[in-house]
């Protein structure tokens, strides 16, 4: 800590872990950082704590004492708020001075890296041998590795002797619900999480066996939450005594962190006390000490966190999810610390969440769905001024939400990514503008936009003819003219050219995509072609999609977008890079061919003798225009049997000749496609799922999310007729309902964000004899007010199933 005089009544002190400086007034004492929650002095701080007799720990001062953690509200209120109590309690805990001066004159004599000294009546501290001596070669160093961090061999850790078990425990909540007398719980939870050393003790299997394992990390999970079931059933005085241990718990922080450190953490961190708001000071300062801790640390949580029960990893999730949220927009700005004053406390929430996003992806099946760790209240963030953030490190070096992306829903990634694509329109558009003016040549409206002029006979060779020639105009707002039909495209005409297109290069007669009916994929064909401008002409396609906020019929296996994001951002200047090319298992085969990719699994399972029963060598066959083929899989395959010995490494690589190497520059030419039009950094922060939901919309159709926007004209909710329309929509079969949407929108794909972010409206008519119309380039239904149901039904089937093409009457 530095200390400068700024005046006759003041000081400012600068904190030595990010050199932030505040004013400190006379007669006061930080101890606390309010910009990165370090301690200014931590070992003078936790001297204040370390050792202190229990009984003196028990009866504290009435101001520190911490809140009732009742939902009351007018005890709040005398009481001045439960949280800024216990944040009063907790910073005042280092302006405190001791009693005991004796024993706090002995610990300062210790140096700060080595470990203290054995009382008496310490109940199991750290025993140093006699014969070591203090000179600093003996000291452990901050920034020793991990397998230096645990103790030496000659230290060893005397452990309390703790007995209790689950049914003890619940047998004492029965007693003292009947009896009141809840003095055995008190004891047991004020000595449990007093400090680390008891939480071991108390938690961990054998106390003798070290656990430095990744795949056992020691802790007795079971009891672990009956201890924390049990907690939430016990009176408030001993929910108070139990978060002043874990204060008592965190003030003793030591560096470098053993094993039992990480296991201590990992079992503060599932307390459900700190769901509630008033716990959220505590709460913070534990999860600023796990984020600060070092990566050999974060990997062995990575993968004791994966051991969680999928019920208490989910729980422990929400409660970060609403700290970040009640931190971002408190409910009640006054029981929370101004955000000035505790600006880490969101970075160090987002990074212990990260470390729960690994464990979660290293489990298979994954122990929560990705889209759990969406934090919808984000949504509401300014969140292109986040992207920015993030894209210009150099002035902007704080921490922003874009550095991890797993925590921003969907909806945010889109807006992120459609304002992206705006800029890049507008930025396009200047310089069109600019080059006609510097030629000084008259501008025109379409010099402004991609214009495409198609012939519907001859749809795919016209689109490929004017995509291959307007290459320098792919980034400018897209708009569709089909020869000999009148109209203006205002979103309509764009719609039913990608549907349409779409539909015919994916016919079985174009030989460009192949079909499986077991998973009712496409994938891509691995006959040889002379010219690939096809396949890069889908890539054009789908990057045209999601540049111009479209969705498309296309059903791709998630392998595919899988492979788009290898890597997500195209190689400057090196047009002969590897791309598309990603590591594949037997279960991502499975979402493309499932019959061969369980064929493959009944060869890996197989205990008989693999090379006599199959007779299978190093190749792999497939069919181009009805005739077999075989390729190899590895030089001289053809004359390699696969036996039980190499089975796994024929497995590997025919799933990668499938999916990787036999149509490797067809997917070169989709994948520069694509990235011609939605080169983004957007793009790094998608998951494949995500990318798929962009280009293909949500899968969820739920015609009464459309019923609950839709807006009317010339109708009233209440109306005879609008009744009889979504009687009859609600009830049709779900391939009507889509046709139904494409009619009535040029489109049956659902927005990400659901049909409940639709914009549809529902106009009369004034002849009842004609057929309904639609506007496709507003979502508009233009509807007679048909007699009876029957006739609305027998007139909205024809119109819908007999609908293509644009004309005016």
């Amino acid at each position: 800590m530095a200390t400068s005089q700024a005046s006759q009544s003041a000081t400012v002190i600068t904190c030595s872990t990010c050199n932030y400086s505040v004013t400190q007034q006379p007669g006061t004492r930080r101890t606390i950082c309010p910009n990165c929650g370090n301690f200014y002095d931590p070992r003078a701080a936790a001297e204040l704590r370390l050792r202190r007799p229990r009984q003196q720990r028990n009866n504290l001062d009435d101001d520190q004492k911490l809140p009732v953690l009742k939902k009351d509200e007018k005890e709040k209120e005398k009481s001045g708020g439960t949280l800024q109590s216990i944040a009063n309690f907790f910073q005042s805990i280092g302006s405190k001075k001791t009693k005991n001066n004796s024993k706090s004159d002995v610990e300062n004599k210790s140096s700060v890296n080595s470990l203290p000294p054995i009382a008496q009546n310490s109940k199991g501290r750290l025993i140093a041998t006699p014969n070591r001596s203090d000179t600093s070669s003996d000291r452990l160093s901050p920034n020793s590795r991990s397998n230096t961090s645990d103790l030496d061999a000659s230290q060893k850790v005397v452990y309390p002797v703790r007995t209790k078990t689950s049914n003890q425990l619940r047998a004492d909540l029965q007693m003292g619900e009947a009896s009141g007398k809840w003095k055995a719980l008190q004891d047991f939870y004020s000595t449990t999480f007093d400090s680390f050393l008891e939480i071991n003790a108390a938690f961990k299997k054998d106390p003798e066996k070290e656990y430095k394992s990744l795949e056992d990390c020691g802790i007795k999970y079971d009891f672990v939450n009956t201890v924390y079931d049990v907690l939430e059933e016990t009176p408030q005085e001993i929910q108070k005594l139990v978060l002043k241990a874990i204060i008592n718990s965190l003030l003793k922080d030591k560096r470098p962190h053993t094993k039992d450190d990480l296991r201590a953490y990992l079992i503060l961190v599932q307390n459900p006390q700190f769901n509630n708001v008033a716990t959220h000071v505590i709460f913070a300062h534990l999860l600023r000490q796990m984020a600060a801790l070092s990566d050999q640390d974060h990997h062995f949580l990575v993968h004791w966190l994966k051991k969680i029960e999928q019920k208490r990893f989910a729980a422990l999730l929400r409660k970060l999810h609403t700290f970040i949220s009640c931190r971002l927009f408190p409910p009640k700005p006054q029981d929370l610390p101004p955000m000035s004053k505790c600006s880490w406390w969101i970075p160090s929430a987002t990074k212990v969440m990260a470390l729960l996003n690994v464990a979660n992806s290293l489990c298979n099946p994954p122990l929560v769905v990705y889209m759990d760790f969406y934090n919808k209240t984000l949504d509401n963030l300014d969140v292109m001024a986040e992207y920015y953030a993030w894209q210009n490190p150099s002035t902007h070096p704080c921490f922003t939400f874009c550095q991890y992306p797993f925590i921003l829903s969907i909806a945010s990634k889109r807006s992120i990514l459609q304002k992206d694509s705006e800029q890049q329109m507008i930025v396009m558009a200047r310089r069109s503008l600019v080059a006609k003016v510097q030629r000084r040549q008259l501008p025109d409206i379409g010099m402004l936009f991609l214009n495409l002029n198609v012939r519907r006979s001859h749809l795919v060779s016209d689109s490929l003819n004017e995509i291959s020639t307007k290459q320098h105009d792919l980034k400018k707002k897209l708009k569709v003219t089909f020869q000999g039909e009148p109209g203006l495209d205002m979103g309509g005409l764009t719609k039913e050219w990608f549907l349409l297109i779409i539909r015919q290069i994916f016919r079985p007669e174009y030989g460009m995509f192949t079909y499986n009916k077991d998973s009712r994929m496409f994938w891509f064909s691995s006959a040889p072609c002379e010219n690939y401008q096809e396949f890069h002409l889908v890539g054009v396609l789908m990057g045209l999609a999601v540049y111009n906020s479209i969705n498309l019929d296309i059903r791709f296996p998630p392998c595919c977008y899988k492979k788009l994001l290898s890597p997500a951002v195209v190689p400057y200047n090196n047009p002969s890079a590897q791309v598309g090319v990603a590591t594949f298992t037997v279960d991502d085969l499975a979402e493309a061919r499932p019959s061969l990719s369980q064929g493959l699994k009944e060869l890996l399972d197989y205990e008989g003798d693999v090379e006599e029963d199959f007779c299978l060598t190093f190749q792999a066959s497939h069919t181009e225009f009805g005739q077999t083929r075989t390729s190899n899989l590895k030089p001289g395959g053809d004359k390699i049997p696969v036996t039980a010995s190499n089975k796994h490494e024929y497995v590997k690589l025919y799933v990668d000749w499938l999916l990787n190497s036999s149509m490797y520059q067809h997917f070169q030419a989709f994948y520069h496609g694509f990235h011609s039009v939605c080169a983004s950094n957007a793009l790094i922060m998608l998951r494949p799922e995500e990318v798929e939901m962009l280009v293909c919309g949500s899968p969820n159709l739920d015609m009464k999310e459309l019923q609950k926007v839709t807006t009317y004209d010339g109708y009233s909710v209440h109306d005879i007729p609008i009744k009889n329309f979504w009687d009859v929509v609600l009830t049709l079969p779900k391939e009507l309902q889509k046709r139904l949407l494409l009619f009535a929108t040029g489109s049956d794909r659902i927005p990400v964000g659901g049909m409940g972010e639709m914009q549809f409206k529902i106009t009369k008519a004034v002849q009842t004899e004609m057929l309904p119309m639609a506007h496709t380039c507003f979502n508009q239904l233009v509807l007679p007010a048909y007699r009876s149901k029957n006739i609305l039904r027998q007139k909205l089937l024809i119109a819908v199933q007999n609908a293509e093409g644009f004309g005016i009457e």
